[in-house]
């Protein structure tokens, strides 16, 4: 049986740089880490935007790694950034696998948004459909977010 992938993290963040969700599965290390790891990822992602031109492909690979993790980063075609957190071990990842994974998350957030009756959170001058966080799309989201992990190789642990 080939060894699982594990998924410490997953990190939502907006065009404009705010995070929208950032999710840890990880219970031996503190979710602050991870909060340091998106936006961290954010520069790199920024580099290879800029290097990159006009982008065609929303996958952009494996960003850095960074002691026992393994940070692999994706933009949809609107802008939002997808940031990818695994356990680093000796399992060969293939990137067949993280795109699956970045497909499945990136259409979880869609159809989050997609609502028209969406409500955006007060207070923002961000115009990004930001979900209301007591909303029902945001629970689903959140929810859906936590059956991928799960179903690739992790916990959720909040």
């Amino acid at each position: 049986m080939a060894p699982q992938l594990k998924i410490n993290a997953v990190a939502f963040v907006s065009p404009q740089n705010h995070p929208i969700l950032i999710r840890t599965f990880s219970k031996q290390e503190h979710p602050i880490k991870y909060h340091y790891i998106a936006h961290t990822s954010l520069d790199v992602i920024e580099e290879r935007v800029a290097a990159g031109g006009k982008m065609t492909e929303c996958y952009l690979g494996l960003l850095y790694t960074m002691e026992d993790v393994a940070v692999y980063g994706y933009i949809t075609p609107l802008k939002v950034k997808i940031i990818l957190a695994l356990a680093l071990s000796d399992a060969v990842v293939r990137d067949l696998e993280i795109t699956t994974i970045f497909k499945a998350l990136h259409m979880a957030y869609y159809s989050a948004i997609s609502n028209p009756f969406l409500k955006l959170i007060d207070g923002t001058s961000d115009p990004s459909p930001y979900l209301a966080l007591n909303s029902q799309q945001w629970k689903g989201f959140n929810k859906k977010v936590d059956e991928i992990t799960r179903v690739v190789g992790g916990a959720p642990t909040s």
